[in-house]
């Protein structure tokens, strides 16, 4: 049973650091509210942390919302390899497209390379973004310093709620 009431409380706080990123990402970026508004589904990971020195990785848990709706949880993780040095929390928002995307992130099928497509949240940051194979990624550096060069890919697993 105490098990059970720490997973609650721990899925509690992160639906609340959730909601704490969203705001954070459209005080930087008003217009992000488009993709929000828009998009057929979204995962919000508010604390990515990520470190390396020389292979890296980073991990995160965060909520799936569906047109808007809350209905489950993320968890990302990733693995870099080549030049890299140093640590850094971040958010990170995905937004889905349409109903095939976010079906695929669902059976843990979505694999990119974040480094390559994802854009950094500031004002009118999100005017010029658009999606690629229908996602599209943001970031929002929390802290930390990390110099990386490196290549690797972000793995998502959903849970219902």
């Amino acid at each position: 049973m105490l098990t059970y009431a720490q997973d609650a409380k721990k899925d509690q706080r992160i639906i609340e650091d959730s909601e704490d990123a969203k705001a954070a990402f459209l005080e930087d970026d008003p217009d992000m509210q488009s993709f929000f508004d828009n998009s057929y589904a979204y995962i919000i990971l508010p604390n990515v942390g990520k470190g390396g020195l020389g292979v890296g990785g980073a991990a995160g848990n965060g909520v799936a919302y569906e047109k808007g709706e809350f209905i489950g949880f993320a968890r990302m993780t990733q693995v870099t390899i080549g030049f890299q040095a140093g640590g850094q929390a971040y958010s990170e928002v995905v937004f889905f497209e349409s109903e095939e995307e976010f079906d695929r992130f669902k059976e843990n099928k979505i694999e990119m390379a974040a480094q390559v497509s994802a854009v950094a949240a500031a004002s009118g940051a999100s005017l010029n973004a658009e999606y690629v194979d229908g996602v599209a990624v943001f970031t929002r550096t929390k802290g930390g310093l990390m110099y990386e060069a490196s290549v690797g890919g972000q793995q998502f697993k959903y849970r219902a709620k």
